[in-house]
């Protein structure tokens, strides 16, 4: 009785485990937001691809990384072309009815920069500024849904928003406080600086999260395990400090 106790209670943690593990973990990331997830020489590098390496490990998975246009990432999810999203994705409930997402995995505000002569970043003040933005993100929604009276500028991606920036052809961009930090310490991106405080709104989610197709509660609950697992064990801080010089937790 005992032999056949122990070989059922082997066989279902191989089930818990193994189910599903034969074939490698697909993860998608959008490959064009450093230092979260960007492409050198070929290869998909950033914080986000570095984390779910760490969770893969930590779930004893095999994974193979995608990049995926940021505007497509969600309907590939919904379409099966892979398993998780790790890309810097807020929660929103638009998103929550086509995917369901882990606990936050680091956290960040959303902010403007540009040209020191801007100090006001309020609607008001930006009426008939050019602001730019990528399609598809939080950032575009709200400028969108409160700067009705600027001219938003939509870019594919982040490092072609900041182009429109660069080039003149927007006075602002939006994003994320950290990304735009790295960008600011680059040769083209110091020549601008915070404008205004970093935007309070509810409408704009502070918090990043790892998304899974609809109804996969079991391996949200299995990356959500692994997320603490790397938080205790010192792997979150080390791959944190790889890229910042402050926790972003």
């Amino acid at each position: 009785m005992l032999r056949s106790l122990l070989i059922a209670v082997g066989l279902s943690i191989f089930a818990f485990v193994g189910d599903g593990d034969a074939a490698p973990l697909r993860v998608a990331t959008e490959g064009a937001y450093p230092p979260f997830n960007f492409i050198e020489d070929g290869e998909l590098k950033g914080f986000d691809v570095d984390i779910a390496k760490a969770l893969c490990a930590k779930m004893a998975m095999d994974c193979t990384f995608l990049a995926v246009p940021w505007d497509d990432i969600i309907e590939g999810l919904e379409a099966d072309k892979y398993d998780l999203v790790v890309a810097s994705m807020a929660y929103t409930k638009e998103r929550a009815d086509r995917a369901d997402f882990s606990d936050p995995y680091y956290r960040s505000h959303s902010v403007f920069i540009g040209n020191e002569k801007y100090q006001d970043s309020s609607p008001q003040a930006l009426a008939g500024v050019r602001i730019a933005a990528e399609s598809g993100t939080i950032q575009a929604d709200y400028l969108k849904k409160d700067y009705a009276k600027s001219d938003i500028l939509l870019a594919a991606d982040q490092p072609a928003a900041q182009r429109l920036l660069i080039e003149k052809k927007s006075d602002l961009l939006i994003g994320d406080a950290i990304e735009l930090l790295t960008f600011m310490e680059t040769p083209q991106g110091s020549a601008y600086s915070y404008v205004g405080d970093p935007i309070s709104s509810d409408f704009l989610q502070s918090s990043a999260h790892i998304a899974a197709h609809r109804g996969n509660q079991r391996l949200i609950a299995r990356v959500n395990a692994a997320l603490k697992e790397i938080k205790l064990n010192g792997t979150y801080d080390r791959i944190n400090d790889n890229y910042f010089p402050f926790n972003i937790y």
